[in-house]
């Protein structure tokens, strides 16, 4: 945890922590269907790198294979709009890799804060 998030903060270093199969829910509660995959995981951070410009854990809680972590972010929108936001994110680990994660955070202040796509 602590190496993924130490790359995490400096937007580099961190995709070698995650499993080939892992599993991301986040961003819709509407949308509990999660990303599966680490290149899929890899582009969702590719875009949410964009936005934040600080991170850091304000709490980190492991039990075996499982982990919670409260991050601090401050983030800088497309329109301009800056805020410092706490993520809950839910992790599970094995063989030394993490294999998942569930995140939790105020979804209608990004969609507020960001343009919406053409397609």
């Amino acid at each position: 945890m602590e190496t993924y998030y130490k790359g995490f903060a400096k937007k580099e270093g961190w995709e070698t922590e995650i499993a080939d199969d892992f599993k991301y829910i986040g961003g819709d509660m509407n949308n509990q269907v999660p990303i599966i995959g680490k290149s899929g995981y890899i582009e969702v951070i590719s875009r949410f790198s964009r936005i934040f410009q600080e991170m850091r854990v304000k709490k980190m809680i492991v039990d075996g294979d499982n982990a919670c972590v409260i991050g601090n972010y401050n983030y800088e929108f497309p329109n301009g709009e800056k805020i410092n936001g706490d993520v809950a994110e839910i992790w599970t680990a094995k063989n030394g890799k993490l294999t998942s994660l569930t995140i939790f955070f105020d979804t209608l202040t990004f969609d507020k804060n960001t343009p919406k796509s053409n397609n």
